[in-house]
């Protein structure tokens, strides 16, 4: 088990680049494997969770296999790449990510072929669902199979629409393995019970290769990454208030280079506010879908602001340049809000147990269901640090008032590893963070990153 152990900092002035989004990234390299022709793909970051991708779809695509087996090999000992900070004097890159280069030939989704034994995802929620909906329309047999944690996630969920989409699909009272027998599928009108882009890019996925128009309607907005790409590629794809239509569609090859992904950078805009830092962060995705952090962040008192300079398939690329603030606010986040920071809620906590006074995030049952029952994880972890915080149901509560000290568990969740280190920068005592090896699932780099901003920070084994 790695540790981390963080001791009470201060600020630096700062420029830094973050590793690219995996919540795009796992949708790129499904396309680019599933693409006509040629694809290269720069800024993939060595993240378990897309190495999980990676693998999955070399065992399925002979094609694509070379190209990914490449980038698996070049990246296998890169897993600290992608967080570094530099000196305020130097200048910001402006040309591609650092890191390989994934270059992926594709032969279409006529091109897929059986897996020789089954497709292990790892930890990678993403990856299983997505790819369900790329199988469900290939003419094999398929079982996807997890680790621990991630056998215990809901998979009913991706299940049931493409089961009505007309494939096969099993699973383990409602958990994986997941077993598909995919073949010709038919459009249909879902509606998603709970608000997931996952489920909603895993049916898309499937609904290009459908006969007929599949239509997805969404209780709240969620991440758009796969509709936004499909549109891009010259997909027959609509979008309107809560609904995503697409059409039959064989997509070709690309080339683009993967946004810096916004929950990462929103941890370093955190440890600036804490730290008293002033920050910019370049080259980060800033799609509309998953900006609504930048406004929370702005009721506590943190000021982002985001200056759009790219569009990279479909996606908004620019520079968030943040001040320090004087206090920090606590905050109220609700149910119709709350799917649009689900990902960065262990972030705000650890904001809010620094704050003037008591936070709640409402709505946040779907945090019980990730890596870890993330809504209990962080309240354990902020009282572990001499803080208080509790988990109701679904709701957190967040008393504010700063933290002592202490020690918290990760519990193998990377955004709860990240998310108590940073809350440990401004504790009054030392912070140690068990488990610290989980950050490297979505933020290899980390650790570079936090001491460029000022922290003081020590990882051992």
């Amino acid at each position: 088990m790695v540790r981390a152990r963080i001791r009470p900092s201060s600020g630096v002035e700062a420029r830094a680049r973050v590793p690219g989004d995996k919540s795009i990234a796992h949708r790129w390299l499904i396309l680019a494997s599933t693409a006509e022709g040629p694809s290269r793909l720069a800024g993939v970051p060595p993240a378990l969770d897309l190495r999980s991708t990676a693998s999955c779809l070399a065992a399925v695509a002979p094609a694509a296999r070379p190209g990914l087996d490449r980038w698996l090999a070049e990246t296998l000992s890169d897993l600290e790449v992608g967080g570094s900070t530099w000196n305020p004097s130097s200048s910001p890159s402006s040309g591609e990510p650092d890191g390989p280069v994934a270059e992926v030939e594709g032969e279409g989704r006529s091109g897929l072929r059986p897996p020789a034994a089954a497709l292990d995802c790892g930890n990678a929620g993403t990856t299983m669902r997505l790819l369900a909906g790329v199988l469900a329309a290939a003419p094999f047999r398929s079982v996807l199979v997890g680790d621990a944690s991630l056998s215990r996630r809901p998979m009913e969920r991706v299940a049931e629409p493409l089961r009505a989409m007309g494939a096969s699909v099993t699973t383990t009272d409602g958990h994986p393995p997941l077993t598909i027998r995919g073949g010709p599928l038919r459009g249909v009108r879902w509606t998603l019970p709970v608000p997931t882009a996952q489920v909603k890019g895993a049916i898309l996925l499937a609904g290009v290769a459908a006969q007929g128009e599949t239509i997805v309607e969404e209780p709240a907005p969620t991440r758009d990454h796969t509709e936004r790409a499909l549109r891009a590629l010259g997909g027959p794809v609509e979008t309107g208030p809560g609904t995503v239509r697409v059409r039959p569609f064989q997509h070709p090859g690309f080339a683009a280079s993967v946004p810096g992904d916004l929950s990462s950078a929103a941890f370093l805009v955190g440890a600036a506010a804490l730290l008293g830092s002033r920050l910019e962060v370049g080259g980060v995705g800033l799609n509309p879908t998953r900006t609504h952090l930048l406004e929370v962040l702005g009721r506590m008192g943190v000021a982002v602001r985001a200056s759009i300079e790219r569009d990279e398939l479909g996606e908004p690329v620019g520079t968030l340049r943040v001040d320090p603030p004087a206090h920090l606010d606590p905050v109220e986040v609700g149910p119709e809000e709350l799917p649009l920071v689900i990902d960065e809620v262990p972030l705000l906590a650890a904001l809010a147990a620094h704050a003037d006074g008591p936070s709640r995030f409402a709505g946040a049952g779907e945090l019980r269901l990730k890596e870890s029952d993330r809504l209990e994880g962080i309240a354990a972890g902020l009282r572990g640090l001499g803080g208080r915080a509790e988990a109701v149901g679904d709701a957190l509560r967040v008393e504010g008032g700063g933290l002592r000290g202490g020690r918290a568990s990760s519990l193998g969740d990377h955004r709860l590893a990240i998310a108590f280190a940073v809350a440990g920068l401004a504790a009054e005592g030392e912070v140690e963070v068990e488990g610290f090896e989980a950050s490297t699932v979505s933020f290899p780099g980390v650790v570079a990153a936090l001491r460029g901003l000022g922290a003081h920070i020590e990882v051992s084994t």
